[in-house]
């Protein structure tokens, strides 16, 4: 006995609700206040199409008799292998939700949408190998429709597998951040792009297997060559777009499985994903179409850090910087990676409160692509329960920095660099950063000045009149200044 989600109107307006569900958590996430709230109302709708597709495919076993009668009941050897699927995906999940620290949140992220690439490779492998499964063929020959959803299912959830897995490396820090140039790649992308899309239309006409396979073979290799040339102070964009590819890949392999509710969310992740990536290319001002070209990240400046040590800088202790910030009347605290990778951000919070106690006026400044993937810089702030209502993003509080006393950057190095705008060869020539070399003085928080930031190039503002450099792990530094604060 089959039934078919297509007929079953039940089935169709549950899809409707969680689809309606998936689109208030969008709105939801669009504001920190609401975030919480759309994150219920996407669980509720992923909760609404579990059940549903469970429940409109559940494993029947069809018993004929001689006189034309027949019994059917549930396969409940089928259904308890689900089960158990579902327990150990639902298992991994949890466990690791409750133990990722945020710091690794963005190579989390990044490892996540690469399942996805996996698992749409391998539902559209299922239905190529096994088509009348899928009630997609007749006599074993795949309908044409079908043919052109399973060859983009396959050719973007393969860009997406092992693209994902290149970002994951890179910010995991088992690749390097700088970019990989390879000779005439563009040229190299566009034939193996050219192939694929060829290959699928020829597919269309001929559902032969080598074409299938060659199709997910030079996907797997294009989705790595788009994603080893683009430099790491560029990864925010790119966990961005493959968070878009990854929606795009589950929408064509909804079509391929009959099933509404992969369509909308597939569509819903792809477009919000695409239009953020959007954005925060028009942020860095970058070109939204080198960002799916791939490579766009330049090479790092030759030689700037190894003159960072020939030049002047002045080192300050924490309690200079409890005093000078005392003393301010604005004090615009930028966090960046280094404050995430130290844990500081609650701490960090007790300083912007005893500041507050003393009549100070604590705002913090949110570059769009500070820390390694959109809106980390918030996430961690409001975990440490930061009021939203002090926090502001680049283009509302720039314009303050040169009316500031005093600029707090903790652990941001690329997202302040004036290089930015006044050095072309530099790879992050062209984006915009904060403003804190404007403020009349800026207390600078890092490990050492040997270090750069994560696209390899030095900062200027270390070396400043009105610069102070605090040189410590991050969450000690802040730790020290609250002491002297107090």
């Amino acid at each position: 006995m089959e039934h078919s989600i297509a007929v079953n109107p039940w089935a169709s307006l549950a899809y409707l609700v969680a689809g309606v569900c998936f689109i208030l958590a969008l709105r939801g996430l669009s504001s920190p206040t609401s975030s919480q709230r759309g994150n219920r109302f996407g669980m509720i709708g992923m909760i609404i199409a579990v059940v549903t597709t469970l429940a409109t495919h559940l494993p029947w076993v069809v018993q004929s008799f001689g006189d034309d009668s027949f019994v059917a009941h549930l396969d409940t050897m089928t259904l308890l292998e689900i089960l158990v699927a579902i327990g150990i995906g639902a298992t991994i999940g949890i466990v690791t939700a409750r133990k990722i620290a945020m710091t690794d949140m963005p190579q989390l992220v990044a490892a996540f949408h690469s399942l996805v690439g996996l698992a749409a490779v391998l539902v559209a492998a299922a239905a190529f190998l096994n088509p009348g499964a899928f009630g997609i063929a007749t006599d074993g020959v795949i309908f044409t429709q079908s043919r052109i959803e399973m060859g983009l299912g396959v050719a973007i959830g393969a860009i997406t597998f092992s693209g994902s897995v290149i970002a994951f490396l890179k910010l995991n820090g088992n690749m390097g951040g700088k970019p990989i140039m390879l000779p005439g790649r563009h040229v190299l992308n566009l034939a193996v792009l050219a192939g694929i899309l060829g290959l699928i239309a020829y597919f269309t006409q001929d559902q032969s297997a080598w074409i299938f396979w060659t199709v997910t073979g030079l996907s797997f290799a294009i989705g790595f060559l788009l994603i080893i040339p683009i430099g790491g102070a560029d990864m925010p964009v790119v966990v961005s777009m493959i968070n878009s590819y990854s929606g795009w890949a589950a929408a064509a392999m909804g079509f391929t499985l009959h099933n509404t509710a992969m369509i909308i969310t597939g569509a819903l992740v792809g477009s919000s994903g695409a239009i953020l990536s959007y954005i925060m290319c028009r942020a860095m001002n970058r070109s939204f179409i080198s960002v799916i070209a791939g490579g766009f990240g330049g090479d790092s400046a030759a030689g700037a850090v190894a003159s960072a040590t020939d030049r002047p800088w002045k080192r300050g202790s924490a309690e200079d910087a409890a005093f000078l910030m005392q003393q301010a009347e604005q004090v615009i605290i930028v966090p960046g990676y280094g404050m995430a990778v130290a844990q500081a951000q609650h701490v960090l919070r007790e300083m912007g409160d005893k500041l507050k106690e003393h009549g100070v006026r604590v705002k913090y400044a949110i570059h769009p692509v500070a820390g390694r993937m959109p809106g980390h810089m918030n996430v961690l702030l409001a975990e440490a329960n930061v009021p939203y209502d002090e926090v502001f993003e680049l283009e509302d509080i720039n314009s303050e920095f040169a009316q500031t006393d005093v600029a707090f950057v903790i652990g941001a190095n690329d997202v302040t660099n004036p290089a930015a705008k006044t050095d072309k060869t530099s790879p992050i020539y062209g984006m915009p950063v904060l403003d804190v070399g404007k403020a009349k003085t800026v207390l600078f928080v890092k490990r050492s000045m040997g270090g750069v930031g994560y696209a390899g190039v030095d900062n200027d503002v270390f070396y400043m009149d009105n610069t102070m450099m605090l040189l410590a792990d991050a969450k000690k530094m802040v730790e020290e200044i609250v002491k002297s604060l107090d």
